[in-house]
């Protein structure tokens, strides 16, 4: 499987280039810092430098590719106009790539709350905002999609083991190591394709989280 990964350089994407390498896939990242190139193929993946805010021509990385993961974010400290560009807008702009290339397997990473607008705090809420809108549109694309929607992110060595549902009620948190070993899972299983699913730290080993999910 060709994976390309938009948001390459991410905490997550490293982590799946990682387990895609391993698997025996070919993973492709998208960076916008060439610098970072030397990182992504440490990782086993291809390194590909676009900037999905300025940049054109995205599908002709696209083209060939059996999936992408949307993994791109504004990050901390970036203003309400950077996430409209970058985690709504780029996540629009591999919606238009991937049609033109006549890609559809469309897996992105989003955030738990981003259905509940109650939960949103004023500072988040350009955040969510644009996840939000990101997710609407990927729903909206028709593309084979799955909406990945993890907690609170933290670096601490995986545990192999999740609780996933289309909605948890508990806000908690899950490590990177298991949401990309979470999306490794998604990639590899057919049944996810039109999914959108909360994802946490968990008791449920992530193979058997993942297949239980169903799509409605």
């Amino acid at each position: 499987m060709d994976v390309l990964i938009v948001g390459g350089h991410g905490k997550i994407a490293l982590r799946l280039e990682r387990l895609l390498a391993d698997a025996g896939h070919t993973a492709r990242g998208v960076i916008r810092n060439p610098d970072h190139a030397a990182d992504l193929e440490a990782a086993g993946a291809a390194p590909i430098t676009f900037d999905i805010e300025h940049d054109e021509g995205l599908a002709e990385h696209v083209r060939g590719a059996d999936a992408v993961v949307f993994a791109a974010g504004a990050g901390p400290g970036s203003g309400p106009a950077r996430k409209e560009t970058v985690d709504r807008g780029g996540a629009i702009k591999l919606i238009e790539a991937c049609r033109e290339a006549g890609v559809s397997r469309y897996v992105i990473i989003s955030a738990i709350s981003t259905d509940r607008p109650e939960r949103w705090t004023e500072q988040m809420r350009p955040y969510y905002e644009a996840k939000a809108a990101a997710d609407a549109a990927v729903r909206e694309s028709g593309l084979d999609y799955t909406i990945v929607r993890p907690g609170r992110l933290i670096d601490d060595p995986g545990t192999g083991r999740i609780a996933a549902a289309p909605v948890l009620e508990d806000y908690g948190e899950v490590t990177r190591d298991d949401v990309a070993a979470t999306l490794l899972a998604v990639l590899e299983t057919p049944s996810t394709v039109g999914l959108t699913f909360d994802l946490l730290g968990g008791d449920v080993p992530i193979a058997e989280a993942v297949a239980a999910l169903r799509a409605n």
